[in-house]
């Protein structure tokens, strides 16, 4: 059966826009106990992250460094010896959603272009090789993009109740859209990491934007969660050698996959349910015919809509069967220190698999961060995404988080054909 029931579409009314006195919420605990989606997805005032928002970019669009941001321009000087001489593909504003119509790019792939042919061992030896699946035999690496999504509490009550961890790959507008939210994968335990401000073709942006895209999702992932994370992975794969050079250069591990559900392309017309279930069937069916007894795999999976959520619910006790182990992505790889914070460590993959699957030392407590006043109920209604002049919290994940990925699903198609 299909969990339709528990994750519906979002009906968003007028009050839904501009907040309203049911929405209002000030901890992750309340925010974890909405089970209405209307009002989960229902905008709402956090003051911690709305107080900070002139400190980031403009919500959903492109990132760049600020002007008054000295710690920003500081870190991008640091690094700047890091960044190979690689210009960025195609032409903006077309590129950034993908559309690279007209470039000209060599057959050789001087760039180990991930877009161009799936490339995940860098050309520049000095860079680590993408994370592309978990090393350990029949294990998937379990984890979701482009949350944290504001309906996503009967999704994340379901990992709750297995038991189950994940890599949540967070995009830094999300999370100040629905800080609460982005909360949540702290205290339930998952892991968190990147992906993206903008969520934007990170190879068509220049050495600054991606530098900016990288540094603010950090930013407001420990503003509103209290961590730093280690790990990022690329908004449709999309990376180069430059990227990765970037993201190297700021401690982040970039993590891809083998393996892709097609499940964000349902919403934007350009794979059926049928498909979406037959990709699930076609990686459980591998996975009992003995393709990852040596090493295990990723697939492509999404926070994206109710749709992408229910799908894997959906397929979890099937994975749960076929595979012996589903694990967060780091841990898949023994890395037990997730963040830059050294307070706060997690089990090394034996560990996980014996049942040791919560972390040692507290997780933050981001009522709590220093320099952070408690929330408060008054205020302008709406969520601290409004008040950059960017999209509001329930349009930020609804309308952008279907619509952006509805414009980009038609490009990405063609982009191989283009460069042929």
């Amino acid at each position: 059966m299909r969990f339709s029931s528990f994750l519906t579409a979002t009906s968003l009314s007028s009050a839904a826009l501009f907040g309203s006195a049911a929405a209002q919420r000030t901890t992750e605990q309340q925010e974890a106990q909405i089970t209405n989606q209307t009002e989960e997805c229902t905008p709402y005032y956090y003051e911690p992250a709305a107080s900070q928002i002139y400190n980031f970019p403009t919500i959903w669009e492109p990132a760049s460094i600020l002007s008054n941001d000295t710690d920003a321009q500081a870190k991008y000087q640091s690094i700047q010896s890091a960044i190979p001489n690689i210009q960025p593909k195609g032409t903006q504003p077309a590129s950034l959603m993908g559309n690279f119509t007209g470039y000209t790019y060599s057959p050789s792939d001087p760039d180990c272009w991930w877009t161009y042919d799936k490339c995940t061992t860098p050309k520049n030896s000095s860079l680590p090789p993408d994370l592309t699946g978990a090393p350990e035999p029949d294990t998937l690496g379990f984890g979701f993009d482009d949350g944290p999504n504001c309906s996503h509490n009967a999704f994340y009550d379901y990992l709750e109740a297995n038991n189950q961890k994940a890599t949540m790959f967070y995009i830094g507008s999300n999370v100040m859209d629905w800080p609460l939210e982005a909360q949540r994968a702290i205290t339930d335990g998952h892991e968190i990491c990147v992906h993206t401000w903008s969520h934007r073709y990170m190879t068509s942006l220049t050495n600054e934007q991606v530098f900016a895209e990288f540094y603010y999702t950090m930013k407001a992932i420990k503003l509103v969660v209290g961590v730093t994370p280690t790990c990022w992975r690329p908004p449709f794969g999309d990376m180069d050698d430059r990227v990765r050079a970037i993201a190297h250069a700021m401690g982040l591990k970039t993590i891809v996959w083998q393996y892709d559900s097609n499940d964000w392309q349902v919403a934007a017309g350009d794979a059926t349910v049928q498909q979406v279930d037959q990709n699930y069937q076609n990686l459980i069916n591998r996975a009992k015919n003995g393709t990852f007894a040596t090493n295990g795999t990723i697939m492509l999976t999404h926070e994206l809509n109710n749709f992408t959520m229910s799908e894997m619910m959906t397929y979890y006790d099937q994975l749960k069967a076929a595979f012996k182990y589903l694990v967060p992505m780091l841990v898949s790889i023994n890395q037990t220190q997730p963040y830059v914070e050294t307070n706060y460590s997690a089990p090394t993959f034996e560990q996980y698999i014996s049942g040791t699957l919560t972390t040692s030392g507290a997780p933050p407590n981001p009522t709590t961060l220093p320099g952070l006043a408690p929330a408060s109920t008054s205020g302008a209604s709406g969520s601290s995404g409004t008040s950059s002049g960017g999209k509001n919290g329930a349009m930020g994940s609804m309308s952008s988080s279907v619509g952006a990925w509805a414009a980009t699903a038609v490009l990405m198609g063609s982009v191989a054909r283009m460069m042929l």
